[in-house]
């Protein structure tokens, strides 16, 4: 091995893009990227339809634990966002109930909210068993009540699972925790509690989209070392050599791999023992369907950013008014409006590729986002295979020595279907996966978020030899 290795990245999503910014800023430029497909953002990335409205894969929204992520952001936007203040809400029982839900019961019918309250009294004195299981630790923390009511229901058609098969331990803040007592006031008082959560602010893209964001990034790296366009088919463990489809093959000293972990097993030569592994990996598929229309946005959805939907009159999980992230996500802003929406799909959870558009139609229908007689003038849907990775049960237990093995051969599975950890797989924290690996690679620095700290230790520099980059 190089005393100055050559690193390969597999991957222009935020990972590997969050990667080849931090060789570049430490001013080692033996690196090459390889991405399929000829535009960087990986599952970040952003498409504008026939009609010219703009959609995501999926509702992201930009918050951050990191300054280097923040320094990151501003770098590649400057001053080119949105500031949002979240108006989340669930639509449930034919009403609306603020986000996080927990909080808000004293809006639910009388006999919804005496089962979540019940529920709620009885954990007050029930023993709580250690939880082997994500439905185990729904119930310890909210109760049979509040489970029944939306716990259960949501999380199946978020996940596409039954809760009872997921693992727990990887929740953090990713769901609120209860309190009794400001639940009570809350129904006593009739206030509601909206501030909960790590984003309770955020900000978006003035133009573009979440995928103007990593255009931007990609394009302040040296262009000779971005591979878009070039697919790996192959990677031999024992030789540290990639194979692309068109039968190149690039040596390197160490790899990043921001591929799925499971498709990553199936590629390898020299490591075929691995490859048994990959159907254990449990993930569920996304469909994003978005829908524009003429006119104003309604009133009621004027100052919402999503909704989430529990019940099976609707076949969506999330709806995101779209237009309302930026007034540019539709091609005649003011006069036009969009809302996306994600349903989720698996085995346990099978979706109607054919009907999807017209099942999300009618359930923005059912669920009165929109009149019978509303314009549609655009609809676009993109299934994307790999959508949430799965924290089934068992899961640490198959990835450690997987990664322990690859890691031994210089490769480092890291991103959100890389280090299938939806945990740590948000937009900063797939870019500090990115950026601690070359850390762990070039100067033995730890990979905190990898292993689920959320520390703020790296400051942001300016790369290496220049101003602020390419």
């Amino acid at each position: 091995m190089s005393s100055r290795p050559f690193v390969a990245i597999i991957g222009a999503g935020p990972t590997g893009l969050g990667a080849a910014t931090r060789m570049e800023e430490l001013g080692h430029t033996d690196w090459a990227l390889f991405d399929t497909c000829p535009e960087a953002g990986g599952l970040a990335s952003s498409y504008v339809d026939d009609q010219g409205f703009t959609w995501d894969i999926g509702g992201h929204v930009l918050f951050s634990h990191y300054r280097y992520f923040d320094a990151l952001m501003d770098r590649a936007l400057g001053d080119a966002w949105v500031e949002h203040v979240r108006e989340a809400w669930v639509w449930m029982r034919d009403r609306w109930i603020p986000y996080p839900f927990q909080n808000n019961i004293r809006r639910l019918p009388t006999d919804d909210l005496l089962a979540c309250l019940d529920g709620l009294i009885d954990l007050q004195t029930a023993p709580r068993e250690r939880p082997a299981s994500f439905d185990q630790w729904l119930l310890n923390q909210f109760g049979q009540g509040l489970c029944d009511v939306f716990m259960f229901p949501y999380n199946f058609k978020v996940w596409a699972y039954p809760p009872a098969t997921m693992d727990v331990g990887w929740m953090g803040e990713r769901v609120a925790p209860v309190d009794l007592k400001r639940v009570v006031r809350n129904v006593v008082r009739g206030g509601d509690d909206v501030g909960w959560g790590p984003n309770s602010t955020f900000r978006f893209p003035l133009h573009g989209g979440t995928g103007a964001i990593w255009r931007s990034v990609a394009e302040q790296l040296p262009r000779e070392r971005m591979r878009l366009g070039r697919r790996v088919v192959s990677v031999d463990l024992h030789a540290r050599r990639l194979t692309l489809a068109d039968g190149e093959q690039v040596a390197y000293d160490h790899l990043i791999s921001t591929m799925p972990l499971d498709l990553l097993l199936g590629i390898l030569k020299g490591g075929e023992h691995l490859a048994p592994q990959a159907p254990r990996f449990v993930h569920s598929s996304s469909h994003i369907v978005g829908v524009g229309f003429d006119g104003p946005v309604p009133d009621e959805l004027r100052t919402k950013c999503w909704m989430y939907f529990p019940e099976s009159t609707s076949p969506f999980y999330r709806v995101t008014v779209f237009s309302n992230y930026s007034p540019h996500n539709v091609p005649r802003p003011g006069e036009q409006w969009s809302l996306m929406a994600e349903v989720s799909e698996s085995s346990a959870k099978p979706v109607d590729h054919a009907r999807v558009i017209e099942d999300v139609i009618d359930g923005f229908r059912a669920s009165r986002l929109i009149r019978d007689d509303e314009r549609i003038v655009s609809t676009w849907h993109r299934r994307m295979e790999h959508g949430y990775p799965t924290p089934w049960l068992g899961r640490d237990d198959v990835l450690a020595p997987i990664d322990a093995e690859l890691s031994a051969h210089g490769i480092l599975s890291r991103g959100r279907f890389g280090a299938w950890k939806y945990e740590v797989s948000n937009q900063d924290h797939s870019v500090m996966q990115g950026v601690e690996a070359v850390g762990r690679i070039l100067e033995g620095t730890p990979e905190y978020t990898f292993h689920g700290d959320m520390r703020d230790w790296l400051d942001p520099v300016e790369p290496a030899g220049s101003a602020g980059g390419r």
